[in-house]
């Protein structure tokens, strides 16, 4: 297969960093293209680019020229979906029917819900704003809510299947929590140890390492992603 991947900063965009470090982790060759998440409005190059291929006008979105080069899958959980059923002998999802039906609900979930926690603290991996992040918890009940949410999913998982991942090996619901634990860093929300110690493992993958790292070097300030600072730390 000839997969392209279409993608918005490494730093900003949580959407686009849930199939990047699936394919990477499982293997999945692929081409990068990077789209700067310049603006919303359809007159500036992110829309003008996105446009053609997913008229949602978001990313990421996956293109296999070899399926048909003007056929693209565009949502994390449809391009997940679809390499899962590309590469069955991956086993991107757990084998076992029962486990891989919770693991799409913690999927869903994630994708559908937990708004609070998404909307108050957007991903920023460059930043680290611990007392804002403790404020803010403070301030907000639905974010404490969400934040226990998070916790409670993840220590039934951990504890029935007991590690390292969610679901003991890695798979797409690890995948698509990265983003989470990307939060959990930057705003220093406070979890138990068993939940720190998963982010800790996820952190270490290969491909969130290599993710991180290559947002870090990104240096690319945009202020329309930026609700908490006015300028780079």
């Amino acid at each position: 297969m000839a997969f392209t991947l279409i993608i918005g900063n490494k730093n900003y965009s949580s959407w686009s960093m849930r199939p990047w470090v699936l394919m990477k982790e499982a293997g999945i060759a692929f081409t990068e293209q990077r789209v700067r998440l310049d603006n919303n409005d359809a007159g500036f190059q992110f829309k003008q680019t996105v446009l053609p291929v997913n008229p949602a006008g978001k990313v990421p979105v996956l293109i296999d020229s070899l399926l048909d080069a003007n056929t693209a899958i565009w949502d994390s959980l449809a391009i997940c979906e679809y390499l899962s059923e590309a590469y069955h002998e991956l086993q991107l999802w757990p084998s076992d029917k029962a486990t891989r039906a919770r693991a799409r609900s913690l999927c869903a979930e994630m994708h559908s819900g937990l708004s609070h926690l998404r909307s108050h603290f957007p991903m920023n991996i460059e930043a680290h704003l611990p007392e804002l992040g403790a404020r803010v918890l403070l301030e907000q009940a639905g974010l404490r809510t969400d934040l226990a949410r998070v916790v409670n999913m993840w220590q039934i998982e951990l504890a029935q299947n007991r590690g390292p991942m969610l679901f003991g090996k890695f798979s797409i619901v690890d995948a698509f929590f990265a983003p989470v634990c990307m939060r959990i860093r930057s705003y220093a929300l406070p979890v138990p140890d068993d939940v720190q110690a998963y982010v800790d493992r996820l952190v270490a993958l290969p491909s969130v390492k290599q993710w991180m790292r290559e947002a870090l070097l990104e240096k690319d300030f945009i202020p329309s992603q930026e609700p908490y600072r006015s300028a780079p730390q």
